[in-house]
């Protein structure tokens, strides 16, 4: 069974068993993305068992609390031999980037899993993430905020200075904008997720995004602002234009399955077309599947934060 079939039978499961615990189909739809994506097995009964864990473990006007927990607990079980064991070390390290100036609330909570992700020291690893944010929002102050944690948490795991880095940032901005990308909240993530491969020159980078967006276009698909970080991750492809066709009957048969969802189909097809390259490609090098491993686990921890943002404007606590 191919990975979009697998995931299309994960949330068909997900719908029903927790079709009154979680309002939000998105929701849904990232959690089947990442058993899929980190080809993991999925219980659902192990799922609502950490779910229930999480629930017992954590105050009450926390993220947690809310249907959020289901995604993270799915986090937690992909990617942990020992997810209960790791959930006490998650939370450590959310109370440890609070106290390091992080804000409390959803986008926190998910920077924290994504340095739980990491292999590296997370004492050094967390006041260079807060050191990037700064220097992020002191270049655009309206652009950044606290969606923008957890990518500027994965940003500081490179080895790159950190003026080298925001420089490096700043020129996707501008050359993509010349290259007709608008300005904005997408367009400045497009350009840290572009920023987080270091092996391959920006302006190649940059031609590559405007022909996947070219390619679009040609295939009668919408062009979309929120669709930029796609099609940064889409560029990491040598001849990612040559991929949107497949990307578009990936995107089609979720159409079919899961209706009124279709920016959201785009962006699983990405990832799961993406994630199916890691494994059966073999133009892949290892440090671009590895770089690919960790853009679509960026794109899936920044749509957690927005959904989990989202929840949390709505509600009287964070």
């Amino acid at each position: 069974m191919n990975k979009v079939d697998v995931y299309k039978d994960v949330y068909g499961d997900l719908k029903k068993r927790l079709r009154w615990k979680v309002a939000d189909t998105r929701s849904l739809m990232l959690i089947a993305s990442l058993y899929v994506t980190d080809n993991q097995v999925y219980d659902g009964d192990s799922l609502e068992e950490m779910a229930d864990y999480i629930k017992k473990e954590v105050g009450f006007f926390t993220t947690m609390q809310s249907h959020q927990r289901y995604t993270f607990a799915a986090m937690l079980l992909t990617r942990f031999q020992h997810p209960q064991e790791k959930f006490s070390e998650f939370i450590q390290m959310y109370k440890a980037l609070v106290d390091g100036g992080f804000s409390m609330g959803a986008y926190t909570y998910v920077s924290a899993m994504v340095l739980l992700n990491d292999d590296k020291s997370h004492l050094d690893i967390a006041p260079r993430a807060m050191d990037v944010y700064k220097k992020m929002r002191k270049k655009h102050f309206f652009l950044t905020g606290q969606s923008d944690y957890p990518l500027a948490m994965l940003l500081a795991q490179g080895t790159k200075e950190i003026d080298t880095l925001i420089e490096r940032i700043e020129f996707f901005y501008g050359k993509l904008n010349q290259s007709g990308f608008h300005i904005g909240n997408d367009l400045q993530t497009m350009s840290h997720i572009l920023s987080l491969i270091e092996e391959v020159d920006p302006e190649v980078l940059v031609t590559r995004c405007t022909e996947i967006f070219d390619r679009l276009k040609d295939e009668g698909m919408k062009t979309k602002a929120m669709y930029y970080p796609q099609i940064a991750m889409l560029a990491f492809l040598t001849n990612g234009k040559e991929h949107i066709t497949h990307v578009k009957e990936i995107q089609e048969s979720l159409n079919h399955e899961i209706r009124w969802q279709k920016d959201m189909n785009f962006m699983m097809a990405v990832t799961l077309h993406l994630s199916d390259q890691i494994e059966n490609s073999s133009l892949l090098q290892t440090n671009l599947s590895t770089t690919i491993e960790t853009l679509i686990q960026a794109q899936q921890s920044a749509s957690v934060a927005a959904i989990a943002g989202a929840t949390a404007a709505s509600n009287s606590g964070s």
